[in-house]
């Protein structure tokens, strides 16, 4: 399949042949879908993925422009697709991009109807999450062993903190400015940006609040309400080991990098992620007496089967299991 990378807004590279063979009015509203009627910058990107393989596909089958695409040609891409064994999640993910696409052109006035109402992607089983998840234990001990003598140790610890306490994705948690956490109650509390530019709060964990209380006065941000909570950091070039907060935003791809490192210096052999610690946090709360409609709420899911996604408990039963397999090799 072609066109499987490319991204169709026209400042990025030159779209595909058959927006540009689409008309002005045409090629404007599918810029226009990209730019400004998707929010969220990853939704973004992935959706022109999605349709620069769509795109590509139907050019290589000869279409020219989109008024040409009819329900058939989002059949045959849609077997296409799982031909070229694209995953159940990755299939309803492109076939979103494309329906929105064209709802955007028939409100437009490009198109009279959508071609891909009347095709139905496969349907996903919603089961267990892949995410891999750490058990209380051992989050308890990645936390423990991420040293605090330095602003770098108290951020990367506070972030974590805050992923696992509060249940929050990493895009919301590093999109906080220092004005997200504020007194309420008697208590410290997050703000976090969600999806779509929504707000979602939280109350803090006492854990929490004393990792972010010590990150803040550490690093001297108390102040700074309208700046980045978690800021990227850059070594002076003098004095070992000493660094410094540059104001920049801390980027989710170096959080990644950075649970990485910490999970590895703990000596954790689970390959975790920035998700691992949305999925850990919600499955502790279970464990201990928590409600799944409660869960759902603190992770701002809109239904509890996305929440029941990120329940491992059935994982430990599974363990405790298999240890009655009382065989000594």
């Amino acid at each position: 399949m072609t066109g499987q990378d490319l991204i169709v807004v026209p400042t990025e590279g030159q779209p595909p042949a058959i927006i540009a063979g689409s008309g002005r009015k045409a090629r404007d509203r599918i810029e226009h879908f990209l730019r400004a009627a998707i929010d969220n910058d990853n939704t973004r990107r992935a959706y022109g993925r999605a349709l620069g393989s769509f795109f590509g596909f139907l050019e290589d089958g000869g279409r020219e422009r989109v008024q040409d695409i009819g329900p058939l040609d989002v059949r045959d891409y849609l077997e296409a697709a799982k031909a070229n064994r694209l995953s159940t999640a990755t299939l309803k993910q492109h076939m979103a991009a494309v329906r929105m696409l064209f709802d955007h052109l028939v409100t437009g006035g490009v198109l009279e109807h959508n071609p891909a109402l009347s095709v139905k992607a496969s349907r996903q089983k919603l089961g267990k999450g892949k995410t891999p998840v750490l058990t209380a234990e051992e989050a308890g001990e990645l936390l423990r062993s991420i040293e605090t003598v330095s602003v770098v140790g108290l951020r990367d610890r506070a972030l974590i903190g805050v992923m696992v306490f509060t249940f929050a994705r990493v895009s919301a948690a590093c999109g906080m400015n220092v004005a997200d956490i504020f007194h309420q109650q008697r208590r410290l509390w997050v703000r976090l940006h969600e999806k779509g530019g929504k707000f979602h709060e939280m109350p803090c964990h006492h854990t929490l609040e004393g990792y972010l209380s010590e990150y803040i006065e550490h690093a001297r941000l108390g102040e700074a309400a309208r700046v980045p909570l978690f800021q990227a950091i850059k070594h002076r070039p003098y004095g070992r080991g000493q660094a410094e907060l540059t104001g920049e935003r801390f980027h989710r791809i170096s959080a990644w990098k950075m649970v990485q490192r910490r999970a590895r210096a703990a000596g954790i052999a689970t390959e975790v992620c920035n998700h691992t610690f949305r999925g850990t946090g919600i499955t502790a709360y279970l464990e201990n007496g928590g409600t799944l409609e409660k869960a759902r709420q603190m992770a701002a899911h809109a239904s509890t089967r996305t929440t029941q996604l990120y329940d491992r408990r059935e994982d430990r039963v599974t363990l405790d299991e298999v240890v009655k397999i009382n065989i000594r090799g």
